[in-house]
Parts: structure tokens; sequence; C-alpha cells
């Protein structure tokens, strides 16, 4: 079978428009495009929305609050070994840190002063 020359496409896209058969599902079925048997996208359905100044019950605070107590008994909380393991890590971190910091801007503050400024 021979592709469709574009005015063919468009014919045949005007005669299903106007017949309607592109919007009438058979039987509960989803539509169908014509070539590749794929469903026609339908279009979204708009949420239904609240009137805007009343209140959902169980919203606000208290569901806030009983939502976060059940977030937190999920939490694996670490025991104490590994506290203190994370803070001896942080401390050495910061010790070493600190270190190359005081050199850096000793060795700078020198190489500043007679380069730059010329003292």
């Amino acid at each position: 079978m021979a592709r469709q020359t574009r005015a063919e496409r468009r014919a045949r896209r005007e005669a299903r428009e106007r017949s309607g058969a592109a919007e009438r599902p058979r039987d509960g079925q989803p539509a169908m495009r014509p070539r590749d048997g794929q469903p026609a996208v339908r279009p979204a359905v708009q949420p239904v929305t609240s009137q805007p100044g009343r209140q959902v019950p169980g919203s606000g605070a208290k569901r806030f609050i009983g939502e976060s107590i059940g977030e937190l008994r999920k939490v694996e909380w670490p025991g104490q070994n590994q506290v203190i393991q994370g803070t001896v890590v942080v401390i050495i971190a910061c010790v070493i840190i600190g270190t190359y910091l005081y050199f850096a801007d000793q060795a700078f503050s020198k190489l500043v002063s007679k380069v730059l400024l010329g003292q």
C-alpha cells in the first residue's frame, strides 16, 4: 500500500472530524488513532477545587504534627558509639583544615606584603 499524500491525510482527517468518529469510542473502549492503534490522548480532567475560604477537615497544625511524629518514628536514630565517632571525625577534620588555613595565611601574608606591597 502506497503512503498517503498530505492532501489525502487532511481530507481523511476532515471527514473523520465531520462524522465525529474520533470522539465516539466503541463499547467503552478508548478512541484509537487511525494508523498506529495507540489510544488517543484525552484532555486532562480538571480537579475539583474547594471553595476559597473553606478549610478541609484534618488540615492545619494538628495534621502537620501528626505527620511529623509519624515521620520521626521512621528515622533510624544513631547509637551512642556512632554519635561519638561522628563527633571525633568532625573535630579532627576541623583541626586539619584550621591548621592548613593558618599556614596558608602566614605564607600568603608574607607574599602579599613583600611582592605586591613592596615592603
